[in-house]
């Protein structure tokens, strides 16, 4: 769905520049390469942008660009069209505030994409407290009629509940390995909500 929209945004507005930034470099031309093959359907030749390893150029003059979650080098794109943090959670909050700025020009969009990964870090803090500006959507393993019901069986008794919960049905889990849940802390911290002993 990404890389579809990656290219719908980059079809679509002439001059456009979309950012899909990964944790790592391989799954930023993972998603670019997805792209590519949608390209290939509406006939247009792919080629790089001239600048960027992992790009695509359109003949409208709009480029996707894949770039690693590392903030010391991501910096330099301005004017971004649509911006696409997949793998979100595992993205630091370092690389989320630095990719944030490319934005302000060009008015861009932001998709962030992932699996949760523990109560912690942007992709939590705006799924469950965020800006009501945020559309939020999840769909879990068990309404994709692409993976089979035997297949996610499997996967809970292999994994654990706790990561199968994570992984296949869109929740946030405490890490477990914490003396005390972020919830209870949380709630702790609320000058609101007296404490209950």
């Amino acid at each position: 769905m990404a890389a579809l929209m990656a290219v719908h945004r980059a079809y679509f507005r002439p001059k456009s520049l979309v950012v899909v930034a990964c944790p790592t470099e391989k799954q930023s031309a993972e998603l670019v390469w997805k792209a590519r093959d949608f390209m290939t359907k509406l006939g247009l030749r792919q080629k790089r942008d001239g600048s960027n390893r992992i790009s695509l150029r359109f003949p409208n003059g709009s480029r996707i660009v894949g770039i690693p979650g590392k903030e010391a080098t991501l910096r330099g794109f301005s004017a971004v069209s649509l911006m696409i943090i997949d793998e979100a959670s595992r993205v630091g909050d370092d690389v989320y505030k630095a990719l944030r700025p490319m934005l302000a020009v060009g008015n861009g969009d932001l998709w962030l994409l992932s699996t949760p990964f523990g109560k912690r870090g942007f992709f939590y803090e705006n799924w469950a407290g965020g800006s009501e500006d945020w559309v939020r959507t999840a769909v879990p393993a068990t309404e994709c009629s692409r993976i089979g019901a035997g297949f996610l069986e499997e996967e809970r008794r292999q994994l654990g509940d706790l990561w199968f919960r994570q992984e296949y049905l869109c929740e946030f889990i405490d890490e477990g390995h914490q003396m005390f849940g972020r919830d209870l802390v949380m709630g702790a911290l609320d000058e609101e909500e007296p404490m209950r002993f």
